[in-house]
């Protein structure tokens, strides 16, 4: 009788090309005996797609940008590898037969759609796309009630969270506390920081991030999104989450007990860390490029968030007070902004007041179904366009 041989896990990289999903393929790339990259999709960076689909030779590769299929069917379908473009092919390459883990690491309000075919489909999800939860976090719980999908998240806070979670019984925890860098902006006076450029807010302290993301963390913007997340990530009322300032990012997040106790995950700024523990299902891959060292944790320090420097951390108990479409409406806006400041057509600041127009001005639907997220999303954009043209 022959041994049984474990066979690699096929998994789907949604935003292969981006920060997450090169990291991905690099843990890919180290344990091959553990897994393949069966699916790669990106957005519009054709030419490193293609790259990096002959490298791993996936079975399908997908670009958003229907324009670059021609490009891209050229490269790979001799190697026979297929291709696909268009929003609907990257979303249907999450219900791809034989792919069992789906990597979600899209940016922006784009990874709800394939989010959602993932769960449907049942496959289990490395969950890298915040605004998935932020946009629809109700919906996306209801719809995993009723799948056998398991969500890992990705985000290191998240992952952080989830690593201090194991083994404690919920109804003991007092709270969740969400740490942040503080950006690059940390000691900069609110005078200052409104007369910094999309330049200046890309110099982030700690991480290698995308442009968007990294936007997003100058402004705390990103913190909002993670306190909703965790919201509907660990089913945890809003007031028992909170943000904290801890600037060398060694703490990932902690969990307070109702005993007292604090458990904190701590590691280098490294976002393989989280990505690992997400494709091995909680399970710890050895071998981190980096181990913590005694004397990064010589000088642990942490501030409160200042939101009168950084409004856009306010947004979190505004879109969760409201309920209903507000976070989807914030989200819209907020992608909308931050590409006018990105290309200087903004201020640092319009980008809160954008999405605070924008929030104003939207239609608010109290129980929104997917059609429902999808409108908002458009008219939310439309609004933010409107208002940074005036």
């Amino acid at each position: 009788m022959k041994p049984i041989v474990n066979q690699p896990k096929n998994i789907a990289v949604l935003g292969c090309t981006g920060s997450i999903g090169t990291q991905t393929l690099d843990i890919v790339d180290k344990h091959p005996e553990l897994y393949r990259a069966s699916v790669l999709a990106a957005g519009r960076r054709v030419d490193e797609l293609i790259g990096l689909a002959r490298h791993h030779r996936p079975d399908l590769a997908v670009i958003a940008d229907e324009s670059a299929l021609p490009r891209l069917r050229d490269a790979l379908e001799p190697l026979g590898i297929r291709t696909a473009a268009g929003a609907s092919a990257l979303a249907e390459a999450a219900e791809e037969p034989g792919v069992e883990m789906v990597v979600t690491a899209t940016v922006g309000y784009s990874g709800l759609e394939p989010t959602i075919r993932a769960i449907r489909a049942g496959k289990d999800i490395a969950l890298a796309n915040k605004e998935t939860l932020v946009v629809a976090g109700d919906y996306v719980r209801r719809l995993l009630e009723k799948s056998p999908s398991r969500v890992y998240p990705v985000d290191s806070e998240h992952s952080a969270v989830y690593q201090c979670l194991a083994g404690e019984q919920r109804d003991k925890v007092r709270r969740l506390i969400i740490t942040a860098s503080g950006g690059p902006f940390r000691t900069w006076s609110r005078e200052r920081i409104a007369a910094a450029t999309a330049k200046d807010a890309l110099k982030h302290p700690n991480w290698d991030m995308g442009a968007k993301i990294t936007i997003d963390s100058a402004t705390m913007m990103n913190k909002a999104f993670e306190i909703i997340e965790a919201r509907w990530l660990f089913d945890m009322e809003p007031e028992r989450i909170s943000a904290i300032v801890h600037p060398q990012s060694i703490i990932h997040s902690m969990v307070e007990f109702t005993d007292g106790a604090i458990k904190a995950q701590l590691g280098v700024p490294d976002m393989r860390l989280p990505i690992a523990y997400a494709l091995g299902c909680a399970d710890r891959l050895e071998g981190a490029e980096r181990p913590l060292t005694t004397d990064q944790l010589a000088t642990l320090t942490f501030e409160q968030p200042d939101t009168s420097r950084f409004p856009c951390l306010a947004l979190a108990d505004e879109a969760i007070r409201r309920g209903g479409n507000a976070a989807c409406v914030i989200n819209a806006a907020n992608e909308i902004a931050v590409a006018a400041y990105l290309h200087g057509q903004i201020g640092f600041y319009d980008i809160y007041d954008t999405i605070a127009n924008t929030l104003g001005n939207a239609s608010y639907i109290a129980e929104p179904g997917y059609a429902d997220y999808v409108a908002s999303n458009t008219e939310a954009r439309t609004i933010a366009r409107e208002y940074i043209k005036r």
